[in-house]
């Protein structure tokens, strides 16, 4: 009986890592795709401008 106590946590890692990367490649797009797009756009936009700022002032 040792070894199924071995290979239980390895084996319900397994089951749950697999869950979360079915998770994670079924919500990759559709109808909020458009919507983190853009917030990402925004962000690396905002970090563009502070950046160009920074430099024309010299700091």
């Amino acid at each position: 009986m040792d070894y199924v106590s071995a290979l239980v946590p390895p084996v319900v890692m397994a089951v749950f890592f697999t869950g979360l990367i079915v998770t994670i490649v079924k919500t990759q797009g559709g109808a909020n795709k458009a919507k983190e797009d853009a917030v990402v756009d925004a962000a690396l936009a905002r970090a563009e401008s502070a950046r160009q700022t920074s430099r024309d002032t010299g700091a």
